[in-house]
């Protein structure tokens, strides 16, 4: 803003400053102008997995300003599957991707000579919820599966190793005792679905309340509530993005830290209100139903810090899940940075 054309308190307080040789005053002044002339925001590239009620503290942030008041100009795009996010990312088309930490890990051991970290964590746990075509007549246990096709999701993804630790929690073998539907992608998954595909499916919130309302399926079980606590959904950016850009990382942990505080306390009504603008044609009170479904078991983190026992948990997981070799763990340095979280206010 041009520090004397466009407020005449301004240019009055410059004028006085001026006549009456107070020099502190005028540069007081003429250094605000330069500051508010030169701050502009800084603009962010962000690519999230999905569009989902899981991401709810992020898009509390982005719709009520708390990028924008950290001093970031934050775009969105939607990449539909954490294999294209990681790739967004190693591409240089994002410069930030929501995704499974389970991604890092996988690049840690490959050739790339770019390596993502971790600097922010988002849920606690899955939210992916187990939908039946039927409601059970008695009480849902896993030992349903038997024999029944499932629908999951890319061999190796967050969401296929939580849900077959799942069934391994509950005696299921995931490789012998049902059949795991991996190769439907993303954006086909609801159509797969309601086409009649598999006998169960797992999906993340609203499309579960959406089916349920519609009388499409029912939800018997939360992923997460049988997994437990294990970072599910995490801040990623390229090592050399954070030592180039130290103080967007931190002004982006700030935001989210401010969004945690306001999703741990506000009524279910509050945030669905503050979020729907990134679900258009969904009704105030399936986005209600899906906040208090997803608070019940304890979704959203509290605060950023992704813990070492996480990463250790996850990798045990991807281990008995076949998918990472046991001496091929990778150590919580390799593909964590917690100065940001640290430092969160």
């Amino acid at each position: 803003m041009p520090s004397e054309t466009r407020s005449p308190t301004r240019r009055t307080l410059f004028s006085l400053a001026r006549s009456l040789g107070v020099a502190s005053l005028y540069l007081g002044l003429s250094m605000g102008a330069i500051a508010q002339t030169t701050a502009a925001p800084t603009k962010v590239r962000y690519e999230e997995v999905v569009r989902s009620v899981l991401y709810l503290p992020m898009y509390v942030a982005l719709s009520q300003g708390y990028f924008r008041d950290a001093g970031l100009d934050v775009s969105m795009k939607t990449s539909q599957g954490t294999d294209k996010g990681m790739a967004a990312l190693l591409s240089g088309s994002a410069d930030i991707v929501l995704i499974g930490p389970e991604a890092s890990i996988y690049v840690a051991n490959s050739e790339s000579p770019d390596k993502p970290k971790i600097f922010s964590g988002l849920t606690a746990t899955d939210g992916f919820l187990l939908v039946a075509r039927q409601k059970p007549a008695t009480r849902f246990e896993w030992s349903q599966l038997k024999g029944k096709s499932v629908m999951a999701f890319r061999p190796g993804s967050n969401p296929d190793v939580f849900l077959e630790t799942a069934m391994r929690k509950n005696g299921l073998d995931p490789k012998k005792d049902l059949r795991l539907v991996n190769n439907i992608g993303p954006a086909a998954r609801a159509g797969a679905w309601m086409s009649g595909q598999t006998d169960y499916a797992i999906f993340l919130e609203p499309e579960a309340t959406t089916f349920e309302k519609n009388g499409q399926g029912h939800v018997v079980a939360s992923i997460g509530h049988e997994v437990g606590a294990v970072d599910y959904t995490v801040f990623t950016a390229t090592d050399a993005y954070l030592k180039r850009n130290p103080r967007v990382a931190q002004a982006w942990i700030d935001a989210i830290v401010r969004a945690q505080k306001v999703v741990a306390t506000a009524p279910a009504g509050d945030l669905a209100r503050q979020i729907a603008e990134f679900f258009p044609g969904l009704g105030q009170a399936e986005l209600v139903a899906a906040v208090e479904r997803y608070r019940a078991i304890g979704l959203w983190k509290t605060n950023p810090t992704v813990e070492r026992s996480a990463i250790d948990a996850l990798q045990n997981m991807l281990v008995a899940s076949g998918v990472l070799d046991a001496a091929k763990r990778v150590k919580y340095e390799q593909v964590v940075v917690t100065d940001f979280m640290s430092k969160a206010k």
